[in-house]
């Protein structure tokens, strides 16, 4: 039904924040020490899409736990731009049935699909010709 770049399993992950290219991530680590991972897993329910016509297919999660971290991040100096949490699934080429995309979409309103474990983790995108991975530079463990 969807055609495009599926995430693969080890990939999924809730950003709090994109930060884009930074030369060191010293101060990135330093910002982060003041935040604490979630209290409780948390749990991932329904499926969105961003862009029109959509371009980002995701699993979200609307629990109050999510904003509140997030005014944790701001309060430590990052920027959540228009924060909404989720989980990218696929970056979409194309829907083959819009009507039936929607309509799967519908029926996965409020199905719990997984959890958001309670840990901070600060990643490297790397990018190669065959896939992107994440490499792991700091975590939030207290």
């Amino acid at each position: 039904m969807i055609e495009g770049k599926w995430v693969e399993e080890e990939n999924l992950h809730l950003t709090w924040v994109f930060l884009g290219e930074l030369p060191e991530a010293d101060t990135t680590v330093r910002r982060m020490e003041p935040l604490a991972p979630l209290p409780c897993p948390v749990e991932i329910r329904g499926l969105g899409t961003f862009g029109k016509p959509p371009r980002i297919f995701y699993a979200q999660s609307r629990e109050k736990l999510l904003y509140q971290q997030a005014g944790k991040f701001r309060k430590a100096g990052f920027d959540l731009y228009r924060f909404t949490p989720h989980i990218t699934l696929c970056r979409i080429k194309k829907i083959h049935n819009y009507k039936r995309f929607k309509e799967v979409k519908k029926e996965y309103e409020d199905k719990i699909l997984g959890e958001i474990v309670p840990e901070i983790t600060l990643y490297k995108s790397v990018l190669t010709k065959e896939r992107a991975y994440y490499k792991k530079i700091e975590s939030v463990t207290r």
